[in-house]
């Protein structure tokens, strides 16, 4: 079947009895309201608050906004195909959503790397951290992040959707996601995308590397802290972010990394709602949970909304 041919691909559904697909229906659609008013809040309040113009703020507004560029690009479409009681996505629907995918989730793996560095110049270099960062070095490490992840999505998604589609049109995932793509090219002719993949595996990895790096010091640093209050004051800056980070590197090394032998279509679409759905959701209360600073700024753009 060549790339000509094919006008539609079929997607994995949640469920097959109508009572279940409503279900699924609503389950998303609560998902993604709390999703929204989570990011929204701290979107809204760190804009708005004077008290968090901090580039850990700053970051975590980039964050909030990635989260829910990620979710807006998976969820809909599910829901509505399960509303509808449909598999369908057309072939551009298809390329746009594995390209706006990959942007946010790389762009956000990016602001997660460079906010480790913004934790280690507070804790380990807090003399120099106005200088290191400042808000034109801010803006310019949140370009670079953005920039990156856009670059990464166009590559990979144009190669992609380049290559011949030789076994049908059925992707195993709930979104159209390049992996699951690849799956239906022509065997011969998707290792130019493979090699692109193996660039992206290193990059991360390179990533990941810097931030278990940045922790490393940010730990030796803190436990040189003489007072307890001062090490659990600048553990409790750290917690939230790694919390994050490990949450976001476990889903996706298990989902991309687990034995065949262990794998299953309904293993599969459980996982990657863990990485894809989850943590757009559960990011607003980690970062929120321990914050007062952050706290009291919803509680004061609540107040005075009412």
């Amino acid at each position: 079947m060549g790339r000509d041919s094919i006008t539609h691909f079929l997607l994995l559904p949640f469920a097959h009895t109508r009572e279940l697909q409503l279900c699924h229906f609503w389950l998303f659609l609560g998902i993604s309201l709390a999703a929204l008013l989570g990011n929204g809040l701290i979107i809204t309040s760190t804009a708005c608050d004077q008290h968090l113009h901090t580039p850990m703020y700053f970051f975590l507004l980039n964050l909030s906004l990635l989260d829910l560029g990620c979710i807006l690009t998976t969820v809909p479409k599910s829901m509505a195909n399960s509303l509808w009681d449909t598999r369908a996505i057309s072939y551009t629907g298809c390329a746009a959503q594995a390209f706006f995918f990959v942007f946010f989730i790389s762009a956000e793996y990016f602001v997660l790397t460079v906010m480790s560095y913004d934790r280690y110049v507070a804790i380990c270099k807090p003399l120099h951290y106005g200088t290191l960062l400042g808000s034109r070095a801010c803006v310019h490490m949140a370009a670079a992040a953005w920039g990156s992840g856009f670059l990464n999505a166009l590559v990979n998604t144009a190669n992609t959707f380049s290559l011949p589609l030789c076994r049908g049109n059925a992707v195993e995932q709930f979104f159209c996601e390049i992996p699951h793509i690849l799956k239906l090219s022509c065997s011969q002719s998707y290792h130019r995308e493979v090699g692109f993949l193996v660039i992206d595996i290193c990059v991360i990895f390179g990533c990941f590397v810097f931030i278990v790096g940045s922790y490393v010091q940010i730990f030796r640093a803190v436990l040189r802290i003489p007072s307890e209050q001062g090490r659990h004051k600048a553990f409790s800056t750290c917690l939230p972010h790694l919390t994050v980070v490990s949450l976001f590197v476990s889903t996706v090394v298990f989902a991309y990394m687990k034995p065949p032998s262990i794998s299953s279509p309904s293993q599969d679409l459980v996982v990657s709602v863990l990485y894809s759905v989850v943590p757009p959701v559960v990011n607003p209360l980690i970062y929120s949970l321990r914050n007062q600073e952050l706290k009291d700024a919803v509680r004061k753009l609540l107040t005075g909304c009412v």
